[in-house]
């Protein structure tokens, strides 16, 4: 995308559209298996995807073990494998689970923070059959633009500078 005429401060245009899928793709660190560790509850979990899938389970020791787990993908097998029982209120708790997961993420990662902020008001579509993560993506985009702009409204009462152009490339080639 080319950059618009922004003055002093570069502006790339985004595309209507991001799509990403896996972790290499542009725009993959929004992926729930990108290597962004967070910490929730005094816990550091090594992608947000290990997180999500153990808090399936009741069970402590099935937790850990999909933490420990060497990649998400195998994470995600370990939480997706019914023989092992679900917590009754898995249906109930699994977008606030998520939510809080993303949260965490973007909080602790400034670089993919300030990366989702400059996606503007592009669709955020992972690659996938469920379009879950890409609305749960847009709504924290929304959340973290109404915090900054509530924060710098508090804190600063310059104007706001133009967002930076992603260090990611859009380019699908």
């Amino acid at each position: 995308m080319p950059a618009a005429d922004s003055g002093p401060y570069p502006v790339r245009l985004m595309p209507d559209d991001i799509r990403f899928y896996r972790v290499a793709d542009a725009y993959g660190c929004f992926s729930n298996f990108a290597p962004y560790p967070i910490e929730i509850d005094g816990q550091e979990w090594p992608t947000s995807e290990r997180y999500f899938q153990a808090q399936k389970f009741l069970d402590s020791e099935r937790r850990e073990r999909i933490r420990r787990k060497p990649s998400p993908m195998i994470a995600a097998r370990l939480g997706r494998d019914r023989k092992a029982r679900l917590r009754p209120d898995w249906e109930q708790v699994k977008l606030h689970v998520m939510r809080k997961a993303g949260r965490a993420k973007f909080a602790q990662h400034e670089d993919i923070r300030r990366l989702l902020l400059n996606t503007g008001t592009a669709t955020i579509v992972e690659h996938h059959q469920r379009p879950l993560l890409g609305r749960r993506l847009r709504r924290q985009r929304q959340e973290l633009t109404r915090a900054d702009l509530d924060g710098r409204a508090r804190r600063d009462p310059r104007p706001t500078p133009k967002p930076l152009a992603p260090r990611f490339s859009t380019s699908t080639g």
